[in-house]
């Protein structure tokens, strides 16, 4: 197995305020009774392409994933399906279809919050950025603003079952 290592975060920012653009859209998502979280998608030099929350609820769209919504968001913008030297920042540990979209979609790097015990697909149960079968492997950063992410997660289901 391939290893990649993360490079340093681009010129003038930091993994956390990259996080920062993502929890702030996680936020959103309680608001329309959708569960909180949110993914950001930045060019290599820390510029934001594009961002969303997770709405498969309010889409009626098993794939209305915070990552997904954020990925067709900026294939829009920049006109091309594929999305080189861009990097994601999510706040919990994107689940198989999302990884599998990241990969296919040529991001080159992940930065997550919270790891997802029950689905997450990069650490928790499966090393999705570097599969072996896959041509296009990811670098990846875990645990930027960790409490934070988990503790918004956290408080909204606790919220649910009252």
């Amino acid at each position: 197995m391939r290893v990649l290592t993360p490079p340093d975060a681009p010129s003038g920012t930091s993994w956390r305020s990259l996080m920062d653009v993502a929890f702030q859209e996680a936020c959103k998502a309680p608001k329309i009774d959708e569960a909180p979280i949110g993914a950001a998608l930045f060019s290599s030099t820390g510029t934001l392409i594009a961002s969303a929350h997770n709405q498969p609820i309010s889409l009626n769209d098993p794939t209305g994933h915070a990552e997904i919504l954020c990925l067709r968001k900026a294939a829009d913008a920049l006109g091309n399906y594929r999305l080189p030297n861009t990097i994601m920042a999510v706040t919990l540990e994107p689940c198989m279809m999302c990884t599998g979209a990241l990969i296919h979609s040529r991001v080159a790097g992940i930065v997550f919050g919270a790891r997802d015990p029950k689905a997450g697909a990069l650490i928790s149960n499966l090393e999705g950025h570097s599969l072996h079968f896959t041509n296009h492997k990811m670098w990846m950063v875990e645990g930027v603003m960790e409490e934070e992410c988990s503790s918004l997660l956290k408080r909204f289901f606790l919220e649910r079952r009252k």
